[in-house]
C-alpha cells in the first residue's frame, strides 16, 4: 500500500473529534460573550452569576482557544502525512489529550454519582444532575473520539 493509499484508508475519527472540539469551543465563546444558557449547570450558579475576570479569561476564553487548537490538531491527525518519530509524538499527544478528557468525565461522574467526597452535596442537586447526564458524558465522548483518532494515526490509519 502506498502512502497515499494508506492515508486515504484512514478512519476519520479525527474529524469527529475536531467537530466535538468546535462545538464545545462555540459554547465557551457564547458564555464568554455573556450567554447564560447552561453556564450555571456547568460551572455553578455562583461563578455563572459573578463571572470573575479570571473565570471569563481563563475558564471561558482560554478554554475556547484551547478547544480551537484541539480542533485543528484532531483534524490534522487525519490530514497530516506523518511518519516515524513525528507520527508517534503526535499520536502520544492525542492519547494524552484523549486520556485527560476521558478521565475527567469518568472520575467526576464517579465522584458525583457516589458522593464519595461530598462533591455532589457541595455543588447542589441541579449542577449534579446536569453533570451526570450531560457534561460528564460529553467529556467521555470527546475523550473517546480523540483516543480513536490518535490510535488510528499510530496504526497509520488516523
Amino acid at each position: 500500500m502506498t502512502d497515499d493509499t494508506a492515508h486515504a484508508a484512514r478512519p476519520r475519527w479525527g474529524y469527529l473529534a475536531a467537530l466535538w472540539c468546535l462545538l464545545f469551543a462555540v459554547l465557551h465563546l457564547y458564555w464568554a460573550l455573556g450567554g447564560t444558557l447552561g453556564l450555571a449547570s456547568s460551572a455553578g450558579a455562583e461563578l455563572a452569576s459573578r463571572r470573575p475576570s479570571w473565570f471569563v479569561l481563563g475558564g471561558l476564553w482560554g478554554v475556547a482557544v484551547v478547544l480551537l487548537i484541539g480542533a485543528g490538531f484532531c483534524a490534522g491527525m487525519v490530514r497530516w502525512r506523518l511518519s516515524g518519530t513525528l507520527q508517534r509524538a503526535v499520536a502520544v499527544l492525542g492519547w494524552l489529550g484523549g486520556a485527560v478528557l476521558l478521565a475527567r468525565g469518568v472520575l467526576v461522574e464517579l465522584l458525583l454519582a457516589t458522593d464519595a467526597t461530598g462533591l455532589a452535596t457541595e455543588v447542589g442537586a441541579e449542577q449534579t444532575r446536569w453533570s451526570l447526564f450531560l457534561w460528564n458524558p460529553w467529556f467521555v465522548l470527546g475523550g473517546a473520539l480523540v483516543l480513536l483518532a490518535a490510535n488510528g494515526l499510530h496504526r497509520g490509519r488516523g
